[in-house]
């Protein structure tokens, strides 16, 4: 648990489970808030993580980063496997939920708000909490549910319309709503701006339900976990310091792409790689 008298106040607050992730060469750390937060620190934001985990495994790349961890007896745990038609996903636990009476006082004015929940263990009742902020959604752990062995698959959410429209912005992947172009259209209408990734095929961006174009750099890729989580968090914070849509997404784009050229939380970039893609995209 944690003395809240102990947290400052931070620029980007990102809300979602820390997970472990079983890979071929064994467990590591992952989950949409690890890699968005690993990412704004790049960017120059003081940056905390409202999560709940079972802490089994060393936080490495995490240790500098505040974390308020309301506590479980098993991390989220997922089970990742990359085909040729995709990724695959199995759920081995699931950590508790976090609500908003854990976010600590001086948390509460941040002037980025990332909702990233990987198993909808984010509650829906936190996005009115922050008008004031830049609210930031990745739906993808609203648009999964899962069977009894475990798999996950796209699921219906129920609360999309009400969440997206109070949201600045939200990023998801073609594959959080299983190709159906419908979802997207729907929920490009329902919100201010929203950006699809299409891995290697680039982003679609929707601006006020405009759709726009951009292709990706080419890449060697390596690993594509969390490359939607560093896209969302580059997004987000180009937003909030007033690029447009386009311009924030030229940049992401870029950090994304970079990412799969390294495995795991290793992907997130360097201050100095931040510096030089920014130039690049613009």
């Amino acid at each position: 648990m944690f003395d809240a008298r102990h947290f400052t106040e931070i620029d980007y607050l990102a809300v979602g489970h820390i997970t472990c992730d079983i890979t071929p060469e064994g467990p590591r750390l992952g989950g949409s808030a690890a890699y968005a937060a690993l990412t704004a620190r790049a960017f120059g934001q003081r940056v905390g993580i409202l999560t709940a985990w079972g802490e089994e495994l060393p936080l490495g790349a995490l240790a500098d980063i505040p974390i308020v961890n309301l506590g479980a007896d098993h991390s989220t745990t997922f089970e990742n496997i990359y085909t040729e038609g995709g990724r695959q996903q199995r759920i081995h636990h699931l950590a508790p939920p976090l609500e908003f009476h854990g976010i600590p006082e001086a948390w509460r004015r941040a002037s980025i708000v990332h909702l990233a929940p990987v198993l909808g263990e984010v509650s829906s009742r936190l996005a009115p909490f922050f008008r004031d902020a830049t609210l930031g959604l990745t739906p993808q752990g609203w648009l999964r549910e899962w069977d009894v062995d475990g798999s996950v698959r796209p699921a219906e959410w129920p609360e999309a319309d009400h969440l997206l429209a109070q949201a600045d912005a939200a990023v998801i992947s073609i594959e959080d709503v299983g190709g159906d172009e419908d979802r997207v259209q729907k929920m490009a209408t329902a919100t201010q701006v929203l950006a699809v990734t299409e891995a290697a095929r680039g982003t679609r961006i929707y601006v006020r339900g405009a759709e726009h174009a951009l292709l990706a750099p080419p890449v060697d890729e390596l690993d594509a976990t969390g490359a939607g989580d560093v896209f969302a968090a580059a997004f987000f914070i180009r937003l909030h310091y007033g690029d447009s849509a386009l311009e924030a997404a030229r940049v992401a784009t870029q950090v994304s792409a970079r990412s799969v050229e390294r495995v795991g939380l290793d992907s997130t970039p360097t201050p100095d790689e931040v510096y030089d893609l920014i130039l690049e995209a613009l």
